[in-house]
């Protein structure tokens, strides 16, 4: 699990964003794959107008979700 926090939805997904891409960086240097099975749910505790948060695996958007198991 990844957590991440900004001011805005916009903020956050950017640093969401840069945070996987490191992470995929890593693991091509460390000759490790991820599945595809990776999702993405938005937290708040206030009640925000931006629904859909767009982060990137290898140039594929992320499904969101609104729980986790």
């Amino acid at each position: 699990m990844i957590l991440t926090r900004g001011e805005r939805v916009v903020e956050a997904e950017n640093y969401m964003n840069l945070g996987v891409r490191k992470i995929l960086e890593w693991a091509i240097n460390n000759k490790l794959k991820f599945k595809e099975k990776s999702k993405v749910m938005l937290m708040s505790r206030r009640r925000r107008r931006e629904k859909e948060i767009e982060i990137y695996v290898n140039n594929k958007i992320l499904k969101q979700v609104n729980s986790l198991k």
